[in-house]
């Protein structure tokens, strides 16, 4: 594994220990088995980006602070320009750019999303995580499935829903797409 993944791993591990917390206890409450628990944190298998949101909630950290080592300095505005969000690949499937990642104490976690096609055969990546999502499709025609409900956004489409259901994107029509994901 990268070694960006093994410096999360220590990090959710030094968390852990702080709270005196078993492994097994932990992946009780991020809702996920013991065996994956174990194996992210080992650094041995990438770390979906809906599990270190419930770690950075459950530890009341900054989800920065988390991914990168580096607590987030700005308190009025955070600028950031096209091409130079923080890269938070947790998942191969998608690619995710941070656009406030230098912001203190954020409401909301905004993301640029990238999205492949894949074929149309191929399994859709499903997640979920606490609190609500807001997509905005600025390229490209997504697929979104929310527990088994279907929708399909074009460009200027948005989609505002309870991230607790279980969720994943595809892209469509051979073409990439790209969305504005703000997770609140």
């Amino acid at each position: 594994m990268s070694n960006e993944i093994r410096e999360i791993a220590k990090r959710m591990r030094a968390l852990r220990e702080i709270e005196d917390l078993s492994r097994e206890d932990m992946a009780e409450r991020l809702d996920i088995t013991a065996e994956d628990y174990i194996k992210y944190e080992a650094g041995e298998t990438d770390i979906p980006i809906s599990v270190l949101f419930k770690i950075a909630e459950e530890f009341n950290v900054e989800f920065t602070a988390l991914v990168t080592g580096q607590d987030p300095k700005l308190h009025r505005y955070t600028l950031v320009r096209n091409g130079k969000g923080l890269d938070v690949n947790r998942r191969k499937d998608y690619t995710y750019k941070s656009l406030a990642y230098n912001f203190i104490n954020k409401k909301a976690e905004p993301f640029l999303v990238v999205v492949e096609p894949k074929p149309n055969d191929c399994p859709i990546p499903r997640n979920s995580h606490p609190g609500q999502e807001f997509n905005y499709v600025l390229e490209g025609t997504l697929k979104i499935v929310l527990n088994d409900k279907e929708i399909i956004l074009n460009e200027g489409d948005s989609l505002y829903f309870d991230s607790s259901l279980v969720h994943g994107m595809q892209a469509l029509n051979n073409k990439t797409a790209k969305f504005l994901a703000i997770i609140l």
